[in-house]
């Protein structure tokens, strides 16, 4: 397609019916995705997020026509590629997200090995989400002990610790591949998981899911503005039926990526300091005035950033994510 904004409109738009596709998204998530289109909408030479949202709300686009817009072999697969991520986000997919990949296969003429390969390598990122906490844990184990009885924290390796996987996130978004987004969310799992533990605190994945909800840190959402941030901000481009990027063309996303995370590491850090004493609004109130001080606070650590997306795999983050290796 000659025409990249007409691509990439197309590509945003396949990937808005993928968030809707499981026909459940509460109320809140939906605008949590509204947000995200009104932040999106005509950044740089993008298409608007924003009147894409809408047109897929309210059916005046066609997922058929959206796929049809697609003429090159690594644009399908791309197109592909981002809706299994945002399907997969949210945890395992559901049967109407099944179906609506088994659909898109069809509209996007791909054959069976290519799609299996991509939900493959989808399947690890979702293997990452669960090793990233464990799914249940015993009641007393997730009981916050008194104040004071609980082993001291080393404050200055708190810090470290909440910077390390700020820095690790910041460059998965300059990777160019879907896998390096989708790896964000487990491993700001892992670092909650890891936060509670260290103020005595067991938690499982539902527990640090709501976490991050209550926060507006939805997991379908986060991955579609990354996405969106990635596309728009023209790190993606296909070749050969495969993604492929350059470092250092993602400023926007990364710092959107770096931000969340050291937000979202130091409110958790004074929830269960605390004794997960505050409440919805003040969770909500201390991120999102933690962002903002965070995204300014991202270009001290362009350097570490960039180093560190110069070096990264997925089998070397897979192993973050489990625990085999410090951040």
């Amino acid at each position: 397609m000659s025409d990249t904004r007409e691509r990439d409109s197309a590509l945003l738009t396949i990937a808005l019916f993928a968030a809707f596709a499981d026909g459940s998204k509460h109320a809140d998530e939906r605008e949590e995705i509204r947000n995200i289109a009104e932040s999106l909408a005509g950044e740089g030479d993008g298409p608007d997020l924003r009147a894409l949202y809408q047109d897929v709300l309210l059916k005046r686009v066609d997922l058929a026509e959206s796929a049809r817009r697609l003429a090159d072999p690594g644009e399908k697969h791309l197109a592909y590629e981002m809706a299994v991520g945002v399907c997969d986000a949210d945890g395992r997919m559901t049967g109407d997200e099944r179906a609506f990949l088994d659909n898109l296969r069809g509209l996007l003429g791909m054959d069976a090995g290519e799609s299996e390969e991509i939900e493959q390598e989808a399947e690890q990122v979702v293997e990452m989400t669960e090793a990233a906490a464990p799914a249940t844990v015993s009641q007393a184990a997730a009981t916050q002990p008194p104040a004071g009885s609980a082993t001291a924290v080393d404050e200055a390796a708190m810090d470290k610790t909440i910077l390390n996987y700020s820095i690790l996130n910041g460059a998965l978004e300059l990777l160019p591949q879907s896998w390096a987004s989708m790896a964000i969310i487990p491993l700001q799992i892992r670092m909650v998981y890891g936060i509670g533990k260290e103020y005595g605190v067991e938690l499982d994945r539902g527990h640090i899911k709501e976490f991050l909800a209550t926060l507006g840190v939805g997991m379908t959402s986060q991955y579609l503005e990354q996405f969106g941030r990635k596309l728009i901000g023209g790190l993606f481009r296909s070749a050969g039926g495969r993604t492929v990027g350059r470092v250092g063309r993602a400023a926007t996303g990364m710092a959107f990526s770096f931000a969340t995370t050291y937000a979202l590491g130091n409110v958790a850090r004074r929830y269960y300091a605390g004794g997960r004493q505050m409440s919805t609004e003040l969770l909500k109130s201390t991120f999102n005035e933690m962002l903002g001080s965070a995204k300014e606070k991202q270009s001290e650590f362009l350097p570490q950033i960039e180093q560190k997306a110069q070096n990264l795999d997925m089998g070397q983050v897979m192993s973050l994510v489990k625990g085999g290796g410090r951040v």
